[in-house]
């Protein structure tokens, strides 16, 4: 019996260091895994972040691209309205803001006046279809915002790097001149024969 109480005892010693073992390795492991889940919110937090600052440098890209092509664009304008309309551009207003009294607020690429003509520009990085149509809804937005000009005709001009044949016929058939890159910076695409609408 004293052989059997030994073994007991004994048995109870390797049960409660197997206990104390089995105690220590699991708040090991516990911690372990609390470091590894507070590791994965710090990287996932980490990530949101550069995706958050990703997102805003293609916003900065895209729109400094916007602009990039107004720029090219601007310097063109004065010379195509004399070539193509006849007379010289008085003023040239590259981004043209104004905020009605009702708080409604509109921008217009660039505006350039002749003595018999207010030409209005649109600036495109890819011109579509679409844009056309919005360009016939700016026109009535420009008169809108811009009475002083009622009197004068208004030729559209529609700008962008390269443009689509199917869209240049489109925008032509609509009444307006279309510019692209060509050899002198932005040149005309219009047919040569091509006389746009006033507006």
């Amino acid at each position: 019996m004293a052989a059997v109480v030994e073994r007991v005892d004994r048995l109870e010693e390797v049960v409660q260091d197997f206990v104390t073992n089995v105690g220590i390795e699991f708040n090991k492991l516990y911690n372990s895994q609390m470091r590894t889940e507070a590791e994965l919110r710090a990287f996932k937090d980490e990530v949101r972040q550069q995706n958050r600052d990703m997102n805003r440098r293609w916003g900065d890209i895209s729109n400094k691209l916007g602009t990039l092509v107004e720029d090219l664009v601007a310097p063109s304008l004065s010379r195509i309205i004399e070539a193509k309309l006849g007379g010289p551009v008085l003023d040239l207003m590259p981004r043209r803001k104004r905020r009605l009294a009702d708080g409604r607020v509109r921008e217009f690429d660039a505006v350039a006046l002749t003595a018999s003509l207010v030409c209005l520009n649109s600036t495109k990085e890819t011109l579509r279809s679409a844009d056309v149509d919005r360009f016939v809804e700016d026109i009535a937005a420009f008169r809108e915002f811009f009475p002083e000009y009622d009197a004068l005709p208004l030729v559209g001009i529609l700008a962008s790097l390269a443009v689509d044949d199917s869209v240049l016929n489109y925008a032509e058939a609509t009444g307006f001149l279309v510019l692209a890159v060509g050899d002198q910076l932005m040149e005309i695409k219009n047919r040569p024969e091509f006389e746009p609408k006033r507006w």
